[in-house]
C-alpha cells in the first residue's frame, strides 16, 4: 500500500523529472521529491548514486532537464525560491586573517568590511550566530575555527536571512562523533522552530532514522521513499547497504 501523501503546510518544493546527463553518461533519471515545509527530507545511497549531482541540479549549478518549483500555499501561487546552502567543506587557510564577523559580514552586508566595523551589523551577526551557540566565535580566526565551529558558522550564513529550503551537502565530515549528534539536533532545531524545508545529503545512517522525517534512497533515480521504517525495512535498502543495513 503507497504511504500517504502529507498535506502541504505554508509552503512546499517541487522537484520534478530532473534528469542530468554528462557526456554520454545519465546521472540521474526523471528525480521528483515533494518537499514539505518543516520537514527534514534526507538523501542516502551508495558512492556515486548521484546525490551531490542532485543537490547542484537544484542550486541551479549543472544543467539538467526537469523543474523545481516553489508553492506559496497561503498565498496560492508560485513564488522565487530562497535557497540556503552549506557545502561539503569550504577551503580556508589555517593563518587566513579573517574573522567569523569579516566572514559573516561578506555575505550578510553589500558594504565593504575592511573600511569599518559597522556596529549594528555586528550585533546582528552575534545574534545569528547565537542561534548556534556560535555567538562566542565572532572575533575569532575563521582559519582557527574545528570543523564543528565551521559548519556552525557555514549554517549561520545559510539561515540569514531565512530561506525556505536549506540544502546541507554531507556537512559534518571531518567532525567528531558529539559534533555530528549536536548538528543533527541544529538542525532539529532550526526545522521546527522555523517551519523551513530542509535537505540533507548523508552517509550517518543511524542518525538519519533518528531525524529523518523522509529518507530517499538513491541511485540515478529514486528506488525508494518513505519514513526512514519504511526505507530501512525494505528490500531495495537491504540491497544497497548489505549486512551495514541489516544492522540498523
Amino acid at each position: 500500500m503507497a504511504e500517504k501523501e502529507k498535506a502541504c503546510g505554508l509552503h512546499c518544493t517541487k522537484i520534478n523529472n530532473i534528469s542530468v546527463t554528462i557526456g554520454k553518461q545519465q546521472i540521474l533519471k526523471n528525480v521528483s521529491i515533494h518537499i514539505h515545509c518543516g520537514e527534514l527530507t534526507v538523501i542516502i545511497g551508495r558512492n556515486g548514486a548521484g546525490k551531490s549531482t542532485l543537490l547542484k541540479a537544484i542550486l541551479g549549478e549543472i544543467k539538467h532537464t526537469g523543474t523545481i518549483t516553489f508553492v506559496d500555499m497561503k498565498e496560492n501561487r508560485t513564488k522565487n525560491i530562497r535557497i540556503g546552502y552549506v557545502p561539503q567543506s569550504i577551503n580556508i587557510e589555517k593563518d587566513m586573517p579573517t574573522t567569523v564577523y569579516d566572514f559573516c559580514a561578506s555575505f550578510m552586508s553589500s558594504k565593504p568590511v575592511w573600511i569599518k566595523k559597522d556596529k549594528g551589523l555586528y550585533e546582528k551577526i552575534k545574534t545569528s550566530l547565537k542561534k548556534f551557540n556560535a555567538d562566542k566565535l565572532i572575533d575569532k580566526g575563521i582559519g582557527n575555527l574545528s570543523g564543528g565551529e565551521l559548519q556552525r558558522v557555514l549554517l549561520t550564513v545559510a539561515t540569514t536571512p531565512l530561506p525556505n529550503l536549506l540544502i546541507l551537502d554531507e556537512p559534518v565530515s571531518g567532525i567528531d562523533r558529539n559534533g555530528i549528534k549536536a548538528f543533527y539536533e541544529l538542525v532539529n532545531k532550526l526545522k521546527t522552530e522555523n517551519d523551513i524545508s530542509i535537505i540533507l545529503v548523508s552517509h550517518d545512517l543511524d542518525l538519519v532514522k533518528k531525524y529523518a522525517d523522509k529518507v530517499i534512497l538513491l541511485d540515478q533515480e529514486i528506488i525508494k521513499e518513505g519514513t526512514p521504517e519504511v526505507v530501512y525495512n525494505s528490500e531495495e535498502f537491504k540491497e544497497v547497504f548489505g549486512e551495514l543495513g541489516s544492522a540498523i
